[in-house]
């Protein structure tokens, strides 16, 4: 009987591309297993239709926590939790891994049927109590990829050469041709901009990306690309009011295949640390990454053709979504960043 493997990463993008190398690995080690991956929603885009993977079983967070806040809803909500814990357990697997080592994680780890059930000792949130199997406890300074590999090597996998296969299928490269098509761009020199972040402690200033796509523009005949979330319109309106030349503005119209189809036509891609900026290093893109308050040798952009642009003042890495004095990020400079895509743009 082929081995069954259940791997437990739910969010978030840029947590699910680091794990997609032990993916690939264990798919190498395990050619004929039935691989499966736990995942909210949010992310489920880049995993379905996987050709590495046998299922994809989605853990509907934002349906439990709409149902979760109206009391009224109680009923439903017991109702579709049973139905998913249900549906989890409808099979049996040899080795669960929990990649997340959260509680929420580590709790459906111990409701699915797995013999063993793999993850780190010592687990945020003590996560790690449900585990059958724990390899010593990390280093917090150990980037994330090399950490998630470690739990496939467990497995005999062999993690020497990090993959990151993304399913990007003809129907995405075909939509994001189209996008550009629409809006002009054609098949002319793009620059992917990222400018939105959960925390605002990881945002630069419109000002600043407008200086750095009207200088793209003028010496390489970029034209610019604003991508992000719904939520991300009215930045890429600031930064389009900033600049001297017209910007392509696809906030909130890419899903994330199409985006990672977007991100391999790009000459170069600027973004904040978020999850496409980890998507657009996993699709080989050129890649300019700005940090501040967090750390890029734990989770930056993994590959060789990224620049980190960081000012390692004293008080970074801080790890605060508020500061009253984001210098880390303010005081990064357009000319910073131009140098830097200048380095790594593909034409």
């Amino acid at each position: 009987m082929d081995m069954r493997i259940l791997l437990v990463k739910l969010s978030s993008i840029g947590d699910v591309v680091h794990t997609l190398p032990a993916l690939a690995a264990l798919r190498k080690r395990y050619p004929d297993a039935h691989l499966s991956w736990l995942v909210d929603e949010a992310a489920s885009d880049l995993l379905c239709s996987h050709p590495m993977l046998n299922e994809v079983i989605i853990y509907p967070r934002r349906g439990f926590g709409e149902l979760s806040s109206n009391l009224r809803q109680w009923p439903r909500l017991i109702k579709e939790a049973r139905n998913f814990i249900n549906h989890l357990r409808s099979k049996s697997y040899d080795v669960v891994i929990d990649f997340q080592g959260l509680l929420k994680s580590g709790v459906l780890t111990w409701l699915s049927r797995g013999t063993r059930k793999l993850g780190f000792a010592e687990g945020r949130e003590w996560s790690s109590i449900f585990l059958t199997e724990k390899l010593p406890r990390y280093d917090p300074d150990e980037h994330a990829v090399l950490r998630y590999l470690r739990l496939a090597s467990h497995l005999d996998a062999d993690v020497e050469k990090p993959e990151f296969p993304l399913a990007i299928g003809k129907a995405d490269t075909e939509r994001a041709g189209r996008l550009l098509e629409e809006a002009g761009a054609g098949d002319r020199r793009i620059l992917c901009l990222n400018p939105g972040a959960a925390w605002e402690t990881k945002r630069w200033t419109p000002k600043g990306f407008a200086k750095v796509t009207d200088s793209c523009f003028e010496r390489w005949d970029m034209v610019t690309v604003i991508i992000g979330g719904p939520g991300d319109n009215i930045l890429a309106s600031d930064i389009a009011m900033s600049a001297r030349h017209p910007v392509i503005d696809l906030t909130g119209r890419t899903r994330l295949r199409t985006l990672a189809a977007l991100y391999q036509r790009a000459g170069a891609v600027v973004s904040t640390d978020t999850g496409p900026m980890h998507l657009a290093a996993a699709a080989g893109a050129p890649l300019v990454a700005l940090f501040g308050p967090t750390a890029p040798w734990r989770t930056g952009p993994f590959g060789r053709k990224q620049q980190v642009i960081r000012l390692g003042l004293s008080c970074s890495p801080c790890f605060k979504r508020h500061c009253h004095d984001p210098k880390c990020m303010m005081d990064i400079s357009p000319e910073q960043v131009i140098e830097a895509v200048g380095k790594i743009r593909r034409w």
